[in-house]
């Protein structure tokens, strides 16, 4: 008897020290998965399971422990155990999609690509936007520079379909703009005079990846993009 009380003494002890320390580890887990100390979980669960076969081997037959109080414990464990892992794996494939994001950002460098986007660079008196016309309309152009000023305006007859606009860089005067980024918009009016919103597309080289951002950002003509906002990958000459 005084052995069988020693043993229920110290295996209450423990599995109240069990009891805390899960959820403690419950609460870590779930505020920051990476805190958790998962060696001392596993390291306890094996205490605990040694403590459980121990007692049960020592105990009265003629009065039987319950073991209620144990099988608990022991489906609270593994719960934690099943929660640490999964934690690992989702960190595991977060990490894996973070490398495939990077990876497929660093393939842009050097093309020239497609993006929505109103702003285009100016470079050697050449810039050009891209926009899909969705029905025949009456369009107002209107280019701005960094500033926001007014550099060119000009009234065209536009058709249903994918249309291309080639801006020299020179306003209605003639002057010549310098290079740099400058920003079109197009009103359009329908026959009926309805307006008709006509989103514009820019194309460009991507000069550089920044990896430190999540999702990565391209940069192309001074223009920051995210992967999602390309439209098309242009060969060279097409």
């Amino acid at each position: 008897m005084a052995s069988t009380d020693i043993i229920a003494a110290t295996t209450s002890s423990v599995t109240a020290a069990t009891v805390n320390n899960t959820s403690t580890s419950s609460s870590s887990s779930s505020s920051d998965s990476t805190g958790v100390d998962g060696s001392t979980i596993a390291g306890n669960f094996q205490t605990f399971l040694t403590l459980l076969t121990t007692q049960l081997q020592n105990q009265n037959p003629l009065d039987p422990l319950d073991t209620n109080q144990f099988t608990e414990q022991l489906v609270q464990f593994a719960q934690v155990e099943q929660q640490l892992k999964q934690n690992e794996q989702l960190a595991s494939l977060v990490s894996m999609e973070k490398t495939a994001q990077s990876t497929a950002a660093l393939a842009f460098v050097g093309q020239s690509v497609t993006v929505d986007g109103q702003t285009a660079a100016l470079k050697n008196g050449a810039a050009t936007w891209n926009f899909q016309v969705p029905k025949p309309i009456n369009a107002t152009v209107t280019i701005t520079n960094s500033t926001g000023q007014t550099v060119y305006t000009g009234s065209f007859a536009m058709d249903t379909g994918q249309q291309a606009f080639n801006w020299d860089g020179r306003d209605n005067t003639g002057t010549l703009w310098p290079d740099g980024n400058y920003t079109m918009s197009i009103t359009g009016k329908d026959a009926s005079g309805q307006t008709v919103s006509v989103p514009t597309e820019v194309e460009g080289l991507v000069d550089s990846v920044d990896m430190t951002q999540t999702p990565p950002v391209l940069s192309m003509g001074g223009q920051d993009y995210t992967i999602d906002k390309i439209k098309r990958v242009v060969r060279p000459g097409a």
